[in-house]
């Protein structure tokens, strides 16, 4: 008897089989609605500012623990876990989304062809979204339940440790809705109000060109707390590449006579450092980011390679379809699996709203499995956070611009379907993570596979019904590519589909970036986060700096006391943790809050409102409410009592 099948015998979930609970109910779905939307809409604001978004599945399940147990007084694990299942579609969706769209409505404006139609945006997010659950849905035996002890999906293995402990829930619900109040406040008082700056920056006298600055925000605050101080020091370790090296280089060199250097058109002692920034720096980050996706793409490879193999061999086997009698291991019928998947494929092939043609269609649907299959694989290993979906999504519109070229379908035609395949793409393989993760939640609390494969195309579509209204008012009220709203990962697709097409990139800058990607791979050190930092403003480092510090000084006492590992025998260990899970769901609370008043404020530049108080406290004001932030922030995990 094999390993896997003697783990499979002995596994029991929290919910036997054979006990029936309310799971795919009425409040469920409109509650797990609801927070697709939110975390959705939250996480398109996020990752269109600083480029990385958060995963939504433990924040969705302490809040639905919150409202289920705590307002409506139902005692039911499996409609919690419902709840964080369509809940985390939408924040999985909106990753896949920002990270590429963006940059059609960046084209479009360029080209004079005003925006994206919201119903070519809803579209293009519903196929990837229902394609990167479809594709799934077989894999599920595979790589859920035969791999059970080997893949240990620590997302999805960690909301189920959350959904258990149900009984904490008022308590985790409140930290998580009080840093959504507090984030939503401080964001209105700053950006709506503006009773203080957002930003504060100063150039470092006697040192031409360098400056350092901070966009004192709560989302800021809070992804550094959830990515802790070794991720966030890697990003301001690329912010200060380009802002105490890059840019003083780069400035003195301009001093010496009026250089005029492409792309800028005016010469560099006329830029400043932003000038400096805006037309340098970011393609030389580019370069480097572009180079690190790719790379953790190729150190993959051998996993890839064998988790296709794997999978191709359950495929049929341990594929959805097969009516069983244990509740626990009922999928979707393979026969809708099939249809839905070929009645997706044929409408992208023939309708003119989806712009990929033939060709097109026919590597969706090969790309999109195969890097399916991948993801899901990947985020059972090493987590959501570190699949490489960007390095995917890059080697997508490379061979997809190449094919397009080579059969004629260039210029502005062939860009936009270029993008709309990586698009669709980048969608699949995030929906395909997420959808693995949450099945492995269900495994363990004894859900009902079925039911949460339907809940992850419920969120897909109350997502993708979103989104395109957000990105279409996000961009009317600061537009993409902005100070606002840099939409890294978009700008940097739309670099490498210019650049294959033969747009005019400027090379030297983009190779500069790959240089120094390589020495940063040489020095054992992980490219992405040092090549985001150098891409962005430092102004978005410091603060995420801010908050991972936090996060660090409470993974300095748990590891004082034996770690994760001394958790069940410690209660000081446990107690430190409790610590870090109440911080993890007050950031979390922060970024959502800030992410919605966000949105609430481009509705009211696009109509026209002004909030403003008619004064301002200044830089000072600026620092002092900050400071109050890191405070609360402090209050919820390092001064938390247990």
């Amino acid at each position: 008897m094999s390993k896997e099948k003697s783990i499979k015998e002995e596994f029991r979930p929290f919910i036997s089989a054979d006990k029936i609970l309310p799971e795919f109910t009425m409040t469920s779905i409109l509650l797990g609605i609801l927070l697709a939307v939110v975390f959705g809409a939250a996480n398109a604001y996020l990752g269109l500012k600083v480029g990385m978004t958060i995963s939504a599945s433990i924040p969705a399940a302490v809040i639905s623990m919150g409202l289920i147990r705590g307002v409506l007084k139902k005692e039911s694990i499996l409609e919690n876990n419902m709840v964080q299942t369509i809940g985390s579609a939408g924040e999985s969706l909106a990753a896949g989304a920002i990270f590429t769209l963006p940059a059609l409505y960046i084209w479009l404006e360029e080209w004079n062809m005003g925006t994206p139609s919201l119903l070519t945006i809803t579209t293009i997010a519903l196929c990837g979204g229902i394609l990167g659950v479809l594709f799934m849905v077989p894999l599920r035996k595979a790589l859920i339940v035969k791999e059970h002890g080997v893949l240990p999906y620590p997302e999805g293995t960690a909301c189920a440790e959350v959904l258990l402990a149900g009984e904490e829930g008022g308590d985790k619900a409140k930290a998580c809705f009080t840093g959504l109040g507090i984030g939503a406040l401080y964001k209105f008082i700053a950006d709506g109000l503006k009773l203080f700056p957002s930003e504060v920056e100063t150039s470092i006298k006697g040192y031409k060109g360098a400056a350092i600055g901070a966009d004192v925000l709560p989302a800021l605050l809070g992804v550094g707390f959830i990515i802790g101080p070794t991720i966030a020091g890697y990003m301001l370790a690329g912010a200060v590449i380009g802002w105490f090296a890059l840019i003083p280089l780069i400035a003195n060199i301009g001093s010496m006579g009026d250089i005029i250097m492409y792309p800028a058109s005016v010469p560099i002692s006329e830029l400043g450092y932003w000038g400096i920034w805006d037309n340098y720096i970011r393609y030389v980050g580019a370069g480097a980011v572009a180079f690190g996706g790719v790379f953790s793409l190729i150190k993959s490879l051998p996993l890839i390679v064998q988790t296709f193999k794997d999978a191709m061999k359950d495929y049929s086997a341990g594929g959805a379809g097969v009516s069983s009698l244990k509740r626990t291991e009922q999928d979707m019928s393979m026969k809708i699996v099939l249809i839905g998947i070929l009645v997706i494929i044929l409408s992208m092939m023939m309708l003119p709203i989806i712009p990929v043609g033939f060709m097109g269609a026919l590597m969706i649907a090969v790309f999109g499995f195969f890097f399916a299959t991948v993801s899901s694989r990947i985020v059972g290993l090493v987590g959501s956070s570190s699949n490489p979906v960007s390095g995917m999504t890059i080697a997508t519109l490379i061979i997809t611009a190449i094919v397009f070229k080579s059969t004629g379908n260039d210029g502005q035609s062939g860009m936009i379907a270029t993008l709309t395949v990586g698009a669709i793409i980048c969608i699949i393989a995030a929906m395909a993570g997420d959808t693995s993760q949450d099945l492995k939640t269900g495994f363990l609390v004894g859900a009902t596979p079925k039911k949460q494969q339907y809940g992850e195309i419920i969120g897909s579509l109350a997502a993708a019904l979103a989104i395109g209204f957000v990105l279409t008012l996000l961009n009317k009220a600061w537009g993409f590519g902005s100070a606002d709203l840099p939409a890294p990962q978009a700008t940097l697709m739309k670099l490498v589909i210019e650049g294959v097409m033969g747009g005019s990139l400027p090379w030297a800058l983009v190779f500069t970036g790959v240089g120094i990607g390589v020495a940063i791979e040489l020095l054992g050190l992980p490219v992405l986060p040092i090549a985001i930092g150098l891409y962005l403003p430092i102004h978005l480092s410091t603060p995420i700096m801010a908050g991972g510090l936090i996060r660090g000084i409470l993974d300095k006492k748990l590891n004082k006391v034996g770690g994760e590992e001394a958790v069940n025998e410690s209660k000081e260990a446990r107690g430190f943790k409790d610590k870090i899970e109440s911080g993890i769901l007050y950031a979390s609370g922060l970024i959502a809050g800030e992410g919605l008043i966000g949105i609430l404020l481009a509705v009211f530049a696009v109509a026209k409102v002004e909030l403003e108080l008619g004064f301002s406290l200044g830089q000072i004001g600026s620092l002092a409410f900050f400071g109050l932030l890191v405070y609360s922030l402090m209050r919820h995990s390092v001064l938390k009592k247990n």
